[in-house]
């Protein structure tokens, strides 16, 4: 049987790996192997990291809402459960926004969420 090498599609891949690879020191950057299983880890960090992302943007919501919502007299837990038995559906993102830019609107809101409480 003949032998088959790799040839050009192995150096097509190797290419590949070594450009994903591009500003990892040393070894990581200009040899094969250690740069693929570099690139490998990497790729698999970047997929759960942004999955991650998602609940650490919550986390930093939920303690700007505490913050402002504590220097109006009430609680993060008090204010979203006032906020729900009045009916008000504003998402956390919205509302660390206006707790950030629109701080009279913000109050207006906790003064509603104390009111149904």
């Amino acid at each position: 049987m003949t032998r088959v090498k790799g040839g050009s599609r192995a150096h097509q891949r190797h290419v590949k790996i070594l450009k994903l690879a591009r500003g990892y020191r040393g070894a990581k950057s200009k040899l094969y192997r250690p740069a693929h299983e570099q690139v490998m880890h990497s790729l698999a960090y970047s997929y759960a990291h942004r999955k991650d992302k998602k609940g650490d943007f919550r986390k930093l919501w939920i303690a700007r809402i505490n913050a402002a919502a504590r220097m109006n007299g009430i609680s993060y837990s008090r204010f979203i459960n006032g906020l729900n038995k009045a009916g008000v559906a504003v998402n956390r993102k919205m509302l660390s926004e206006m707790a950030i830019s629109d701080a009279q609107s913000f109050t207006q809101l906790v003064d509603l969420a104390k009111a149904s409480l």
